[in-house]
């Protein structure tokens, strides 16, 4: 990185707004929580930044430094970095203040022992209800609930929809228990439209706090799955069967359950794949992994020019990229096979007979119109994700990410 002069110049003292540092290993983490702006420094790199915040002018910070270690710091270097994280403010800016968080009174209620208890409670009445009545374990046959497949269809969209919503909320209230702020957007993974919970202040939070965030949407998904196998037993139909409205909770567990499942795709940067990237300790292993993977194939092929260079990578990454860049290529597969032989013969069946009204006199004018709507609806959960990548893909052309190495 060039030198650069701070607008503050080297004389005098840097000013800096409010920062939060996390020791984690060899390494610390540094922030700004009020704008989710965090970096990993080395002991060594942390303990200038700790100089120059507590009112070192970059002379003195250098000094210090050379005589603490030994060697010589490109304070200016650091100083232009702390710059660009917008960790330093010039003299007419105001001290940054963190608004106060909502929710949280609440975030602790959903969190309390209490709560754990009626969570215990509700999973165990579910697996008791199974256990006695198989018929109440969601499969995929209860998806098709109704001959007419738009309202299936519809039915799965509304009401799944503000289950993800739920499963968001969870994540958002567990971080707001630890005073973590939170943002959510929308996004694809592989052929997946997903929603996603950004906590980007887990990072300063030691690491055994950080758990329950990472894994708070799971729960909530559990405890959606257990109710509506509970609800489902309650409007229990004749001869034990579940009722059509049973058959509704049913079909909606199911969709649940797949969501849930598709959590443990950790290769497709799920909660899963975040936990295990906290236990280890990683930055970035998805993308060290999928540059690994490349690399392997352009060296089969004698492609050796194509091989990007990892010698940059973060070590941790670089290591579990070994072992994990094969669990990308099983995991795609895997992820692939399920939803052909899971969920797309369920869903070809519903075309095919969307299909097959068309050229059928016998079908009534109702019929058609659940045909047509049935289609419309599977094009537009099509393209929504296609549209999104697009849409990604032009943004990250507009803007090219910055990536700094402290």
């Amino acid at each position: 990185m060039p030198e650069q002069t701070t607008s503050q110049g080297t004389g005098k003292p840097v000013l800096f707004h409010p920062l939060v540092y996390l020791e984690d290993g060899d390494d610390v983490t540094i922030g700004r929580a009020d704008i989710d702006s965090y970096a990993v420094f080395p002991p060594d790199g942390a303990q200038l930044v700790r100089w120059l915040e507590a009112g070192a002018t970059a002379e003195e910070a250098a000094d210090r430094y050379r005589r603490a270690y030994g060697e010589s710091a490109d304070v200016e270097d650091v100083l232009a970095a702390l710059e660009e994280l917008g960790f330093t403010r010039t003299a007419d800016e105001a001290l940054a203040e963190t608004a106060p968080l909502r929710w949280v009174r609440l975030s602790r209620a959903v969190f309390s022992p209490y709560a754990w208890f009626c969570y215990a409670a509700l999973v165990l009445a579910a697996v008791v209800m199974m256990v006695r009545t198989p018929s109440l374990v969601p499969t995929s046959y209860d998806l098709v609930f109704s001959s007419y497949y738009s309202v299936v269809n519809l039915t799965l969209l509304v009401a799944v929809t503000p289950l993800i919503a739920l499963h968001e909320i969870f994540h958002a209230l567990a971080g707001r228990r630890l005073g973590i702020r939170s943002r959510v957007s929308m996004s694809y993974r592989f052929y997946f439209l997903v929603v996603e919970t950004a906590l980007d202040g887990l990072v300063a939070v030691p690491r055994r706090k950080r758990y329950l965030p990472i894994l708070a949407g799971m729960l909530a998904d559990v405890l959606v799955l257990s109710a509506l196998v509970v609800l489902a037993g309650v409007l229990g139909g004749a001869g034990g069967d579940p009722s059509l409205a049973g058959r509704i909770c049913l079909s909606v567990a199911f969709a649940t359950f797949t969501r849930l499942l598709w959590q443990f795709f950790f290769y497709l940067r799920t909660d899963i794949y975040v936990l295990i990237t906290t236990v280890l300790g990683n930055v970035d292993l998805h993308t060290v992994a999928l540059k690994t993977l490349r690399n392997r194939f352009f060296r089969l092929v004698g492609r050796r020019d194509r091989v990007t260079d990892l010698s940059t990578a973060y070590p941790v990454d670089l290591k579990a990229a070994r072992w994990y860049s094969w669990l990308v290529l099983v995991g795609y597969t895997i992820s692939l096979s399920t939803t052909l032989f899971a969920l797309l013969p369920v869903f070809v069946h519903m075309f095919l007979g969307s299909v097959e009204r068309f050229g059928s006199g016998e079908s009534s004018g109702l019929r058609l119109l659940d045909a047509v709507g049935f289609l419309v609806l599977l094009l537009a959960q099509i393209l929504l994700p296609v549209w999104i990548a697009f849409r990604d893909r032009r943004a990250r052309r507009r803007s090219p990410s910055t990536h700094l190495t402290a």
